[in-house]
């Protein structure tokens, strides 16, 4: 005999009220994420005004959103429907936890997402996971730069939390009577709707963060998502694809990779000193000198060169103008990315960018992974890494002492600063610490790489060093001018000490500030500052284009050092003429391949495009090259392929052999 209830239309119909709780938390999800993205419109109206279609981030967030919370009420519905309802409001304060947690998490990263994307231009995605587990510098920056926010943020979280929880307590205990028969057919119905829901598509591929892609504008494409999904999208990258680019941007043969790099780099394969380090080569210096020269970087902390008067920039960096003047600048220069560890691994070790992590906290190069700081205690240097902060921030000391860097200083060694903020003691200090470092060092050979740490939110420095470029001291423009403070300090006391006719210097920035601009790469703001101060070095400008991975071959070339290397950088001051130009950037998990005046962007599993690039550095979409787009492909790949195979080192013994057989041999180069 038929159920009673399953024939009853609107006792089975009613039935459905079992789903309220999730259907109530899936309606009130999709109205706070619309209100969160029209703020974003609002705040950020300036940057996506001139988008014809930006309203299409509604709909198109509608559908990202719907795809995340099927996943998210999953489990809440598969135990409304399967678990009796004696069981479920039982289970209330686990299921209403659940969800709380949930909305709180949605909450605080939209929050979180108004100082996130003004910094960066994109929602939160592997530099915010990377910070979330970074100490207390990145707390006590977030909580000094944005107080209000910052309180906001943890209020709204906790009100949301609260609210959810109560309501969804009050819901689940009020849940109305179902037969099995009625559960089996809701299931039926429903689960179909979910799976439907998370794929998004009726096609054998499911929706992705690239559907997502419907402009041109990069800001506007990330409007169209939650700050929840890029996490969790980073968070998934990060464990799957991570030392992985061709599961990012496509597949290309080992042996390939290798020829078309070697033949763009000017790398003969007769070369190669070593079968398992394929690009080890040897580089003869064209500087022969009598006796080492020490080297010094200094690693500027977000310097962009639109803030540098000599490159055309604002009117912020008098010192650094002024020793323009003094060695050679370059003024077409560009970074790798956009965080300080892509500075180091590009000026450190000449090491190309990647979709994921940094190699500075990737496992396979804790040690053995070729830097300057290796190579050069290979020649008897005595090599440091000089820091005002803690250099434990993002891994950067077991880098550092994995790869050759002898000595670490860093704030725990400063006595008695004159200054100390978030983010560890002033530029002063720590520029005060170098040069009694080097004083200390006397006649033997030393590298040193010192990162400053001023230029960066909150932006705090001592009083009364500068005149102040705008009201209110703790901004991006005073601090800039403090740190160019700090640097002419320095540099007025080392061209009085002994080490300095023995030094080459190398001023570069790490990355330039927040990325602006309707370009999937605004290349704009990967323009940076680099100098070199050199006893003997022809001073002046140096005006084609180059990459930061080109600065550290330079420094040996000049330094007189003749060695074998697994750099790909060509040494700018003995560059062929005839040889193309060329950059390469990383943005979040774009790659940029630039060649003269023309650049292919490559995006996750989405075709590559090609630009060309004006006199004013905007870009220009044109046809797409084939053999250089396969070029651009070779470089995003060989990272991934180094890295993987850990064969991006050095072999020192054979190099000091050889070295010494030069030195035997014609007297040029040095023991």
């Amino acid at each position: 005999m038929p159920d009673p209830q399953l024939c009853n239309e609107s006792n089975f119909i009613s039935s459905f009220r079992l789903l309220m709780p999730a259907l109530v938390f899936y309606g009130s999800c999709l109205v706070m994420f619309a209100v969160f993205r029209a703020l974003f419109c609002v705040v950020f109206y300036e940057n996506i005004a001139d988008v014809d279609n930006f309203l299409l981030v509604f709909p198109v967030g509608l559908r990202m959103d719907t795809v995340m919370l099927c996943y998210v009420l999953a489990l809440p519905v598969a135990g409304l429907i399967f678990f009796p309802g004696k069981t479920v409001r039982k289970t209330r304060l686990v299921f209403s936890g659940y969800l709380a947690c949930a909305a709180g998490i949605f909450v605080f990263l939209e929050m979180a997402t108004f100082s996130f994307m003004d910094e960066f231009s994109v929602r939160p995605d592997r530099i915010f996971l990377q910070n979330m587990f970074s100490g207390l510098e990145v707390a006590l920056m977030i909580a000094r730069g944005y107080p209000v926010m910052f309180a906001a943020a943890l209020s709204v979280t906790a009100l949301t939390v609260w609210l959810v929880f109560n309501k969804s307590s009050r819901g689940f205990s009020a849940l109305p009577a179902a037969s099995h028969i009625q559960r089996g057919f809701i299931a039926i119905i429903v689960f179909p709707l979910l799976s439907l829901g998370m794929r998004s598509s009726l096609t054998h591929r499911p929706v992705n963060i690239s559907d997502a892609a419907f402009s041109m504008h990069p800001l506007v494409n990330q409007l169209g998502i939650s700050s929840t999904y890029s996490l969790t999208y980073a968070l998934y990258q990060v464990t799957k694809h991570e030392q992985d680019p061709a599961a990012v941007y496509g597949k290309m043969s080992d042996d390939e990779i290798l020829r078309r790099v070697m033949s763009l780099n000017n790398i003969a394969p007769d070369e190669i000193d070593a079968s398992d380090s394929p690009l080890l080569h040897y580089r003869q210096s064209q500087f022969p000198r009598s006796r080492p020269l020490n080297l010094v970087i200094i690693l500027e902390e977000s310097l962009g060169a639109e803030y540098v008067g000599c490159l055309g920039g604002m009117p912020l960096t008098p010192h650094l103008d002024r020793l323009s003047r003094e060695g050679l600048l370059f003024s077409d220069l560009y970074s790798t990315g956009t965080r300080t560890v892509r500075g180091i691994e590009a000026v450190i070790s000449g090491f190309l960018p990647t979709p994921g992590e940094s190699v500075v906290a990737l496992e396979k190069s804790r040690q053995d992974f070729f830097t300057l700081a290796q190579l050069l205690k290979g020649f008897g240097y005595h090599t440091e890494f000089i820091y005002g902060g803690k250099s434990t921030f993002d891994n950067m000391k077991s880098f550092f002492i994995g790869n050759g860097f002898t000595a670490i200083h860093d704030q725990d060694t400063f006595k008695n600063p004159v200054f100390e903020g978030s983010w560890g003691v002033s530029d002063e200090d720590l520029f005060n610490k170098a040069h009694e470092t080097f004083c200390a060092h006397g006649e033997k050979p030393f590298f040193a790489l010192i990162l400053t740490t001023t230029n960066h939110d909150p932006f705090e420095f001592p009083d009364g060093r500068i005149e102040l470029y705008e009201q209110g001291e703790s901004s991006r423009y005073n601090a800039i001018k403090y740190a160019d403070y700090a640097l002419g300090l320095f540099f007025d006391k080392a061209q009085h000490a002994a080490y300095y006719e023995n030094t080459v210097f190398l001023v570069i920035a790490d990355h330039s500030t927040r990325l602006r601009g309707q370009d999937l790469i605004p290349i704009k703001k990967f323009h940076i500052p680099g100098l070199i101060i050199a006893p003997g070095i022809k001073t002046g400008t140096y005006d084609r284009v180059a990459s930061q991975i080109d600065l550290p071959p330079t420094v040996l070339d000049i330094m007189g050092i003749s060695c074998s290397h697994p750099m790909i950088g060509r040494s700018l001051v003995s560059m062929q003429e005839d040889r193309p130009d060329r950059a390469v950037m990383q943005y979040g998990d774009t790659h940029a391949y630039l060649r003269d005046n023309n650049l292919v962007v490559q995006r996750p599993k989405m075709k590559p495009l090609q630009f060309s690039v004006t006199a004013d550095r905007q870009l220009v979409p044109t046809d797409l090259d084939p053999e250089m787009q396969q070029d651009a492909l070779a470089y995003a790949l060989l990272p991934g392929l180094l890295y993987n195979n850990k064969s991006y080192r050095s072999q020192l013994p054979r190099q000091r052999r050889r070295i010494n057989l030069c030195a035997a041999q014609s007297g040029d180069c040095f023991n």
